[in-house]
């Protein structure tokens, strides 16, 4: 019996070969074509197959990721061969299936089976963008009597469970935009990005909590309303407008929206952004459930005193060749305008992608052009000013775990009195040496770092009260001397008109309002 296998498997090995070898080329594909059809009313089972890379090989499919994440849930207790990956804050593993490996899996009763693969490439091709040496796919098996529920209901609840899954399970990011350079070719990248493990909550933000309530009730209510925003029309974001002094906590505020949403971080920086192409190009290669920030202060000339700045600093480096040269070159690098930069914001642009936030923050929001801090660009403003006696109780709960001590009344009238920012007040509640009584010995430094403060704000009231005094009485200095200088300019044009007159022997008629006509 043996033999006569092994006959058989040698006699289909050598048609197999002859075909190869001799059989023309352009009939190859008639004969697949109708062997498959063969094949089929023998099988009653029908394959698909998602591939790692789409048409667009740069990208990995969507529909592959999603279907990678939705096994990797399935494979820990069904698959004999598993692959492992840290993920997250790099103290939990994710199981995935190996490659050509199988598993199974059920849905309304039907049984379908998940493979995974990979292929090699044959033929090694010398490029200067080489692709990977490897393909990979996965491929689903199913009764061809069950076509309709798995291709109008199971993929998409795969494709709809995967994401979820990815979401739940992903650390999320904060990114940068690169250089325009190393957006294409091979290993291009438009955004790199780092694990975004910042600690800041609203529990934790110096501010008081009035503020602190509506503000989050304000996300919540964004992040569940999607349906809401398609039926009025709007795409689903929300701009916000954080502005303050330095120090009053932009940052942080920005790090508890993106904690409290479970969002990534997109930081943008205008300045490195060649053109407003360039600008749309970032805004479609950033994901949903995000977060845009721009700190519009460091990135472009938008206010009209702005402007005036640069040009007067083009009249000043007319004189000096090299600084002309260099301010040529930033011009260049550049040439985001306005209209463009709101086109993102709330054009037609800014509908690419949904549930983001759109985050400009500012220390001088007096100075922004008005068309860009509108309603319905920035829907929310929130102004970030100096420390409050509330909001120093939440940093001594942070920094010291107090509610409570007998130098708080003397602090409360201090913040009253003077202005000092979070960031000063907290770097003052850090505990600096070991001592049997930090709370009071950081307390004691903050009253200390107050009056010096409130001292310092004194001298610089008085300093420039003086100041603009002193430039009061230059003004009218100047004023008198050119008033005078006036009068002693008629008084002379009038000697000359008379030395005149008596050279020519004239006497001039003199009009009623005393003028030589």
């Amino acid at each position: 019996m043996f033999t006569q296998l092994g006959s058989v498997a040698a006699g289909i090995m050598f048609l197999w070969a002859m075909f190869q070898q001799y059989f023309p080329y352009q009939l190859r594909p008639h004969i697949q074509k109708y062997s498959q059809k063969l094949v089929s009313f023998a099988y009653p089972y029908i394959q698909i197959t998602v591939q790692e890379y789409s048409a667009n090989q740069w990208k990995r499919s969507e529909a592959y990721v999603a279907i990678e994440d939705y096994l990797s849930s399935n494979s820990s207790s069904r698959a004999k061969r598993l692959k492992v990956d840290i993920i997250k804050d790099s103290q939990s593993v994710a199981l995935s299936m190996d490659d050509h490996e199988e598993v199974t899996d059920e849905f309304q009763g039907v049984k379908l089976w998940w493979a995974s693969g990979k292929s090699s490439l044959k033929a090694q091709s010398f490029s200067f963008y080489p692709a990977s040496d490897e393909k990979r796919y996965y491929y689903l098996t199913f009764h061809k009597r069950y076509r309709d529920l798995i291709v109008g209901t199971y993929l998409n609840h795969v494709i709809k469970e995967g994401k979820a899954i990815a979401v739940r399970k992903r650390q999320r990011k904060l990114y940068t935009n690169n250089s325009s350079q190393n957006w294409y070719g091979y290993k291009r990248s438009v955004w790199s990005h780092v694990p975004f493990e910042h600690p800041a909550t609203f529990e934790t933000l110096a501010m008081k909590s009035k503020k602190k309530e509506e503000i989050v009730t304000d996300l919540t209510i964004f992040r569940t309303r999607k349906q809401y925003y398609s039926k009025i029309g709007k795409a689903w974001k929300r701009g916000y407008l954080l502005h303050g002094p330095p120090g009053t906590g932009k940052s942080s505020m920005i790090a508890a929206m993106a904690n409290l949403l479970n969002y990534d971080i997109y930081d943008v920086e205008l300045t490195s952004v060649k053109d407003n192409t360039e600008l749309r190009k970032l805004l479609i290669e950033t994901t949903s459930k995000s977060i845009v920030i721009e700190d519009i202060d460091c990135s472009l000339h938008l206010t009209s005193q702005r402007k005036k700045k640069k040009e007067e600093e083009k009249e000043e480096s007319k004189d000096d060749p090299l600084l002309m040269k260099g301010k040529e070159n930033e011009s260049k690098e550049s040439k985001v305008t306005l209209s463009g930069l709101l086109n993102i914001i709330d054009g037609l642009w800014s509908a690419c992608g949904e549930e983001r936030l759109i985050v400009f923050t500012t220390n001088h929001v007096e100075k922004l052009d008005p068309a860009l801090i509108r309603r319905g660009r920035m829907d929310k403003h929130i102004e970030l000013s100096y420390c409050c006696f509330e909001a120093f109780k939440v940093l001594a709960k942070n920094y010291l775990d107090i509610d409570s001590h007998s130098l708080f009344p003397s602090i409360e009238r201090l913040l009253g009195e003077t202005n000092m920012t979070p960031a000063d007040v907290a770097e003052n509640l850090m505990p600096k040496s070991i001592t049997d009584d930090p709370e009071t010995a950081c307390l004691e430094d903050l009253i200390q770092a107050i009056e010096t403060a409130k001292e310092a704000a004194r001298v610089k009231a008085e300093k420039e009260a003086k100041e603009k005094e002193e430039e009061e009485e230059r003004l009218k200095k100047e004023k008198e001397a050119k008033e005078k200088k006036e009068a002693a300019g008629e008084v002379k044009e009038k000697e000359k008109t008379e030395e005149k007159v008596e050279e020519n022997g004239v006497v001039p008629a003199v009009k009623e309002n005393g003028v030589v006509s």
